[in-house]
């Protein structure tokens, strides 16, 4: 189950690389077609505020990473269970705010990993 775990978290990591990556570099270019309700005119006038939340994704993804690294059990899953809370709470905050899509891609995952992440550590140190 660890494997699993470290596998999940890799995975959300990937994707957060992927959102900091487009909302950092390509948010006039991706934002449209990933936001397709949101008016055209709105990403040329948001690329400032964009590229702040891909620090923010930047960040749950180095993280996300970080965790992978962390060959102590019990220090993998702390870890990795504090980044994918915060992921499991901005995905709530978007879904709340913006797009219940969010809830699907960010918070779901985040929160089977962290299902993972606890089995695949219970009773080890």
């Amino acid at each position: 189950m660890r494997i699993v775990s470290m596998i999940l978290v890799a995975l959300i990591a990937a994707l957060h690389t992927y959102i900091a990556w487009f909302e950092i570099f390509a948010w006039e270019v991706k934002g449209p077609e990933i936001f397709s309700t949101f008016p055209a005119d709105l990403f040329p006038q948001t690329v400032e505020m964009a590229a702040n939340q891909g620090i923010y994704n930047g960040f749950l993804a180095a993280g996300l990473f970080w965790s992978l690294t962390i060959g102590e059990t019990k220090w993998f899953r702390n870890v990795a269970m504090c980044f994918l809370i915060f992921v499991a709470s901005a995905g709530l905050f978007g879904a709340a705010t913006v797009d219940t899509k969010t809830l699907f891609i960010q918070t779901v995952p985040a929160v089977i990993a962290m299902v993972c992440v606890l089995l695949g550590t219970r009773g080890r140190a």
